[in-house]
């Protein structure tokens, strides 16, 4: 079940400001961002879909999925989109210590690095969103952007309907919004039924996609 709430606080926005949570905009731009990937199908399912509305976003990878599938990785940044790193292997920050978590950091950007061109900027969304203040500040140290978000969907979370899930974007969502979903089979339900309304609805608004 869900824990967190679908519009983050603005507490938590003031607890961490070093944080990206938004981005400060007056024009009509939103930040669709995907965890977990790249996933086999649905990766791609969701890089087309992307595609049908020139809508760019942003991809938090998980270093050992970039490893077992370069060709969809590969294909994320030959579509023109962002990506950042989630880890090596989905650790969980508030159970990690801090030397084990800067190392699977470490290993995943070696593993993104591998396949991109160039290393413009460095992106880091902390799985579960569990990050240790001096894990935090560590890595902003190393020169990364800690990116964590506005809204989340709750793609993932099997017990939300598709509805719901479509609800949660539509109705927490405004200018410069980074939202959480998740290019995985756990998420893949949900995901496919709220994405391409979601991009439709928020076009027909007159919003654009950007990536970070």
């Amino acid at each position: 079940m869900k824990i967190a709430p679908v519009k983050t606080p603005i507490v938590a926005k003031k607890m961490f400001p070093n944080y990206v949570w938004d981005v400060a905009t007056n024009d009509k731009e939103l930040y669709l961002t995907f965890d977990d990937g790249p996933t086999p199908k649905i990766t791609d399912w969701t890089l087309n879909t992307l595609n049908d509305y020139n809508a760019k976003a942003s991809f938090f990878c998980i270093g050992s999925n970039v490893e077992k599938y370069p060709d969809v990785f590969k294909n994320i940044i030959d579509n023109g989109h962002t990506v950042g790193n989630h880890t090596q292997h989905h650790v969980k920050g508030w159970t990690t210590k801090t030397k084990d978590y800067l190392k699977e950091v470490k290993t995943a950007q070696t593993s993104i690095n591998a396949y991109k061109n160039s290393e413009t900027q460095l992106l880091f969304r902390p799985p579960y969103g569990q990050i240790k203040p001096k894990q935090g500040k560590k890595l902003i140290t190393l020169g990364y952007q800690i990116i964590m978000w506005d809204v989340l969907s709750f793609d993932w979370e099997k017990e939300i309907s598709e509805e719901k899930c479509l609800e949660n974007v539509m109705s927490k969502s405004k200018k410069g919004s980074i939202i959480v979903f998740h290019d995985s089979v756990k998420a893949s339900r949900n995901l496919m039924y709220t994405l391409p309304k979601v991009l439709e609805l928020f076009s027909n608004e007159g919003f654009v996609f950007k990536a970070l």
